[in-house]
Parts: C-alpha cells; sequence; structure tokens
C-alpha cells in the first residue's frame, strides 16, 4: 500500500506542500465558519458576491445595534496568508474582524480574493482592486444605508497589508475611486533580497520567507519583485501614496517587524504630505491577534486601531 500513496514533490511551510502528481494540499487556513450574529460582540455579518464573474466575494460586517440613517466609517480589510491560504471566512478571521468591527463601531468589507498558486499574482491585486470599485457601485444595502464614504479606510494583516499599500497608488491614480482616508498596515508583509536588521542574523526565517515569495511569484527580480518591496527598482515613490494617513504596527519577534518599521522611516522622509504613526507589541510574533484574540496585547492594538479609524480631524 505504501507505493500508492502521494510523494511530496515541494514543501512550501508552514502552508502548503504541493505532491509529485502535480496536487496541492493547503496544511492550514482551510477551516470556514458561517455568517450571522455575533452574540459576543453584537455584530451582524453575511456573505456578497462582488463579482459573479470571477466568483469574487465578501463577508460585511455591521453592528447589530445600528440605527436607520446611522452612517460608520467603512473599511475594506484584507486578510493575511501569503497571498497562498486563508479567507474572510475562516474562523480566526471572523473573529478578529468582528472584534475591530465592535471596538471602532464600522462597517467592515473583508475580501475573499483568489489565492496563490492556482490564481497567480497578480491576481488577488486585481481582485481587491475589483472590490474596492464594487464597493462602491451602489449594490449594497448595507452600504447604501450606514456606510460614510467620507471616512473610508483600507486594512490589512500581513499580505492584506501590502495589497493595501498598493491599492492606495492604485486609487490615486483613478478618477473612478472614492477618497481613502487611510491605511491601518498590521504586520505588513514586504520584503527583500538584501537583508536587514534582525534578518541578517536570523538565517532561517530569512530564508523561510524567500522560499514563500519565490512560490508565489516566480520571477528573475525575487524578493526585489516591486510587489513585495516598495523600495526595489520600479516600484512607486511613496510621495504618491492616495491616502491621508498611515498606522503600521510591528511585533517584536516577527521576522517581518524591520520591513515595517522601514517601511515607518521611509514614509516619514518622504515627501508625502500624510500623518504615520507606528505601534510595536512587545513580546510578541506575527499576527498573533489572529491566534491570540482574547490576550491584552491584541485588545490594545485593535484599540489603537479603532482611535486611528475614529480620529476627528483637528
Amino acid at each position: 500500500m505504501e507505493s500508492t500513496k502521494k510523494q511530496v514533490s515541494l514543501e512550501v511551510l508552514p502552508w502548503l506542500v504541493v505532491h509529485s502528481d502535480g496536487t496541492l494540499e493547503r496544511l492550514t487556513g482551510t477551516e470556514v465558519c458561517p455568517p450571522g450574529l455575533d452574540p459576543e460582540t453584537g455584530v451582524l455579518s453575511k456573505d456578497i458576491i462582488i463579482d459573479p464573474k470571477t466568483g469574487l466575494s465578501a463577508r460585511i460586517y455591521r453592528p447589530d445595534s445600528i440605527l436607520p440613517g446611522q452612517k460608520l466609517p467603512l473599511v475594506l480589510y484584507f486578510h493575511g496568508g501569503a497571498f497562498l491560504i486563508a479567507s474572510a471566512s475562516l474562523p480566526n478571521y471572523h473573529t478578529s474582524v468582528n472584534k475591530l468591527v465592535a471596538e471602532a463601531n464600522i462597517i467592515a468589507v473583508s475580501v475573499n480574493y483568489r489565492l496563490a498558486p492556482e490564481y497567480p499574482l497578480p491576481t488577488a491585486y486585481e481582485d481587491s482592486w475589483n472590490a474596492l470599485q464594487g464597493i462602491q457601485a451602489g449594490n449594497e444595502p448595507w452600504i447604501n444605508d450606514y456606510a460614510d464614504f467620507d471616512r473610508f479606510f483600507l486594512a490589512g494583516d500581513s499580505a492584506g497589508a501590502n495589497i493595501s499599500h498598493h491599492l492606495a497608488f492604485r486609487a490615486k491614480q483613478s478618477d473612478h475611486t472614492v477618497k481613502i482616508k487611510g491605511i491601518g498596515m498590521i504586520h505588513p508583509y514586504f520584503w527583500g533580497t538584501q537583508p536587514i536588521g534582525s534578518e541578517v542574523t536570523d538565517e532561517a526565517r530569512k530564508q523561510m520567507v524567500d522560499g514563500w515569495w519565490r512560490f508565489v511569484c516566480p520571477s528573475h527580480k525575487g524578493s526585489d519583485d516591486p510587489w513585495i518591496n516598495p523600495f526595489a527598482d520600479g516600484s512607486p515613490d511613496l510621495e504618491g501614496l492616495g491616502c491621508e494617513r498611515v498606522m503600521i504596527t510591528v511585533a517584536e519577534k516577527d521576522i517581518l517587524r524591520e520591513r515595517g518599521k522601514m517601511y515607518y522611516e521611509r514614509l516619514v522622509n518622504s515627501n508625502w504630505r500624510g500623518n504615520v504613526e507606528i505601534m510595536e507589541t512587545k513580546g510578541k510574533d506575527h499576527v498573533f491577534h489572529i491566534f491570540e484574540p482574547d490576550c491584552d496585547e491584541a485588545k490594545e492594538m485593535l484599540r489603537r486601531l479603532a482611535l486611528f479609524i475614529n480620529q476627528v480631524e483637528a
């Protein structure tokens, strides 16, 4: 019977393995949970189709206690997972967005962009752009009734923060896109060929992340592809980032921490005219808030994001 077992030809750990017959097996991030009323947070959600042609969908959230005519900030959210795993209906993400909606008192739309390698990049970016266009189309009653487009934000963790960065450039160049007030970047997935900071001594994790990106986006540019390295040749100047405010969160033990800090420093020293802030969580690793949503540090990070979204202009 041993001979009938599939052979693994490639491991992209901890996300997936590719078998010798070409089939893909995701090792994590495949669980789903239904939308509905979350009794803990009092947040209501439902699934919506954004583009019937591609099947692009999203999960939309609102406080159940919202009053008729009440308008709340609108957040377009992009989940993480290295462009390889997860969805808006993954229980961990569903829980996290419920908590953010309750804490910040917002309308949120969590996007189910299609995943690599079945849908190679830039599919995730195109799906996310289409979601940005789709929520403005006037087809969704919750958005029409409750969303304040003057307080429109992008947010995401890891790969989702990376997507937000790219969308903000594209939005600025488009005449038909709502103005983005701000971006909340949680542990952004940026990278580069040359190691910086703690990456220099953490060779194992540096090679691991190099391998993720090589698998997702095979090209001669490697980790200096502008999709993953915002400061590589061919990347747009940060001056063109199409929003007024940015909040970046990093985690002390995260191998991606140095890239988030570098992004903050480059943004501060650029000709971009907005306001940027950074928050570092001590003693925690990458997207800890997804795995430990009830820890004090996760609550504090969501509290800070909520303040960022609800900040009143002086």
